[in-house]
């Protein structure tokens, strides 16, 4: 098994499914191909579906003991975020291994889960093992560009499959970051916080660049960016995040403030990214447009901005943005997408913290909140509670957070390894 993972996870990175976005073509279809091939393999009954063939999500059930049990779906995506080759040390889909660690766009970001699920699966399956709960496996295209033509289209038009489910298990949950006297937490992932991509507008008069102009769409959407991205939101810690943050004081034996919550944070070395988002709502200018030659003013200027709110936030946060862009903009939602938050006192959670601890007895597990989203945004819709949970025991040197989207994206493959027998285990309990 912790050989077939790395095999799994090796040539699932060699396939390009690179999601370029809405209205453009991507190489799910191949992905979902083979997942598809390894749970036939298993004896299962997996089928696809998806608006268009090469926007391919897979889903298949695994037949629990006790049909009166509540279902669990397990999902992960098949899609890749793009890449720059001449920013890798390797080819991005080469899948090299270097100083026995996987190099490759979505060795983290989410193809080592992929092969986490399908090489435990294999495992299990082969020694005649039935869960006692029915588990609904879905593979899903198209996470990166926020699931439309992925896991929100599948919920919209396979309601049926999911009938029965209460939770959901998927990405960027159950890694490790190491504290002080060798004491290592673990994250699961129990919230979400929520995704508002927008496009502001500006309209105003074209004219020659040398005249003046008090009617300059250019200047309009400056400024409103300018706004924006100045704009400090005011500290919020959800439980998830005061619980991890109260978790790691009490293991370092400092002091934790709750109004200076960045000191504790920054002791979560490659972590400290991902936590600090959490600590309030955040809006990011990503995209500006506007002009087409120096010496003419535009009459139309636009920027896309990445919103990303609270649970609880999001009429306050959308509010503070009309307000911070002003009369002039106008503001288009290209993806407006809930916050999540799950309880961490259950049976599931349980079940994972008790896998992690059989794979390592020093483990401290405890809920955070993530600062991006994932596809359990779709199956909210369903009322299933999602969580992330995909361990991985990682080295205190590796930045794990800035690998996601990032240049030379790896994941060592003795964390993979340990992630595929702490997610065998976790299986077996359910």
């Amino acid at each position: 098994m912790e050989e077939k993972v790395v095999e799994i996870c090796r040539e699932l990175i060699q396939i390009d499914s690179r999601n370029w976005g809405l209205g453009e073509s991507s190489g799910e279809r191949a992905a979902a191909d083979y997942v598809f091939e390894k749970l036939t393999q298993m004896g299962l009954s997996p089928f696809r579906v998806g608006p268009s063939p090469d926007r391919t999500s897979v889903l298949c059930e695994v037949v629990g003991k006790n049909p009166d049990a509540e279902k669990i779906v397990l999902h992960a995506h098949l899609d890749v975020v793009p890449f720059d080759e001449s920013e890798w040390l390797y080819h991005p889909l080469s899948a090299e291994v270097v100083d026995d660690v996987i190099y490759g766009r979505g060795a983290v970001d989410m193809k080592n889960g992929v092969a986490m699920i399908l090489a435990a699966l294999a495992e299990l399956i082969k020694n005649n093992w039935q869960p006692n709960n029915s588990l609904l496996l879905a593979f899903f295209a198209d996470e990166e560009a926020g699931g439309i033509l992925g896991s929100h289209w599948v919920v919209d038009n396979q309601r049926d499959f999911f009938e029965g489910a209460k939770f959901a298990v998927g990405e960027v949950g159950g890694f490790s970051t190491s504290l002080a006297g060798g004491v290592r937490l673990y994250l699961i992932e129990t919230a979400q916080k929520g995704i508002a991509w927008m496009k502001l507008n500006a309209k105003g008069t074209a004219g020659h660049g040398s005249m003046i102009n008090n009617d300059n769409a250019v200047t309009e959407i400056a400024s409103a960016v300018s706004r924006i991205s100045s704009h400090k939101f005011p500290l919020t810690l959800h439980e998830s995040v005061l619980t991890l943050l109260e978790e790691t004081a009490l293991i370092t034996k400092t002091d934790f403030d709750p109004k200076d919550p960045e000191k504790t944070a920054d002791l979560l070395i490659g972590l400290s990214k991902i936590v600090k988002a959490t600590f309030r709502d955040t809006a990011n200018p990503t995209m500006l447009s506007g002009g087409y030659k120096a010496n003419v003013i535009p009459s139309e200027a636009s920027a896309v901005i990445d919103g990303r709110f609270l649970p609880g936030n999001q009429n306050d946060f959308i509010s503070t943005i009309k307000s911070l862009a002003g009369e002039k903009i106008d503001i288009e939602f290209q993806n407006l997408d809930v916050a999540l938050s799950a309880p961490f006192d259950e049976v599931i959670v349980n079940s994972m913290i008790e896998a992690i601890s059989a794979e390592d007895p020093a483990a401290r597990v405890v809920p955070y909140m993530l600062s991006g989203g994932t596809d359990a945004k779709a199956l909210s819709k369903l009322n299933i509670a999602g969580y992330g949970f995909m361990p991985l025991q990682l080295p205190n040197d590796l930045d794990f957070a800035s690998l996601f989207h990032g240049k030379n994206e790896r994941v060592p493959i003795s964390s993979l390894q340990f992630g595929v027998r702490t997610f065998k285990r976790f299986l077996a309990s359910l």
